[in-house]
């Protein structure tokens, strides 16, 4: 048996949340797989994506339902920051486990070693992120790995 891609995982898990009748699953899975579908079709030319393709798209709209509901706290309107978030925990289920704060500084100081960016301080920090982006894609958020390199090379 061939295993299911992430987006034939999607929509399989959209039907049962349907049948389930499960509102915030089948809404938050119908959003991501609209926005999975809009990138198959933008630039030149329709492409299929790949798991990893289809990652990304789970993280920028994982990130964009986190921020929203940030947003939503700051304006004392909870209903929708708890609606934000109950679709961000649906999305964070297909995404893998997200790395902690100790594993990113691990990670970061293990390039500023490997790149010798130490002895450039702030300069460094281009050659760092193109270190340790590529180890953590899908795992963690790029701000708050940029905030950890020149945290480290400050």
């Amino acid at each position: 048996m061939v295993p299911m891609s992430l987006k034939e995982q999607l929509r399989a898990d959209l039907t049962a949340a349907i049948k389930a009748r499960d509102e915030v699953t089948s809404s938050t899975l119908r959003m991501v797989l609209t926005s999975i579908t809009n990138a198959e079709v933008s630039g030149k030319e329709a492409r299929e994506l790949t798991d990893d393709d289809v990652l990304v798209v789970l993280g920028s709209e994982g990130k964009k339902r986190r921020e929203a509901a940030e947003a939503f706290d700051a304006a004392d309107r909870t209903a929708q920051a708890d609606k934000e978030r109950a679709e961000a925990a649906v999305i964070a289920a297909y995404l893998p486990e997200q790395l902690s704060a100790e594993e990113i500084s691990v990670l970061v100081a293990d390039a500023i070693v490997q790149t010798g960016a130490a002895e450039l301080g702030p300069r460094g920090i281009g050659a760092v992120m193109g270190v340790v982006t590529p180890q953590v894609k899908g795992r963690a958020d790029g701000g708050v790995v940029a905030a950890e390199v020149r945290r480290q090379l400050g």
